[in-house]
């Protein structure tokens, strides 16, 4: 089921190619090509056809609509990989990388040993014994 707001996408076709103009047509020759194309494929007979020839015809019509033409005309589609290949890993081991993980794992490259020490008071070294309790 597709929505009339968002209707499929489907590959831009040369609006020129379908009416048979050549690209610097005057708008004379668009409309007469348009007419010749309708009396030949009638919307009764042929509607599938009348339809491309209408549509091709409106992006031609207006001078808006037929410099977006051109401009999408004159971008070439991108080019497709041929063959998709996943990026090459390297899994082996280096010399640099047991380095780094030994630092990650130890304290060597530490500098923030402010934390692991205190400031001693000489009160806490003298441990209460029985005879300072006698005094």
């Amino acid at each position: 089921m597709t929505d009339q707001a968002n209707p499929p996408m489907q590959p831009y076709s040369d609006p020129y190619a379908a009416l048979g103009v050549p690209r610097d047509a005057t708008i004379e020759a668009i409309k007469d090509a348009y007419f010749k194309l309708v009396r030949e494929h009638p919307p009764e007979r042929d509607p599938e056809a009348f339809k491309a020839v209408r549509a091709a015809y409106d992006r031609l019509r207006a001078p808006e609509r037929r410099v977006e033409t051109d401009l999408l005309l004159l971008r070439q589609p991108l080019a497709l990989p041929t063959q998709l290949q996943a990026p090459k890993t390297d899994l082996s081991v280096h010399p640099e990388d047991l380095l780094s993980a030994a630092r990650a794992m130890s304290d060597l490259e530490r500098t923030d040993f402010l934390e692991d020490f205190r400031k001693i008071q000489l009160a806490d070294l003298r441990a209460p014994t029985d005879q300072n309790q006698l005094i």
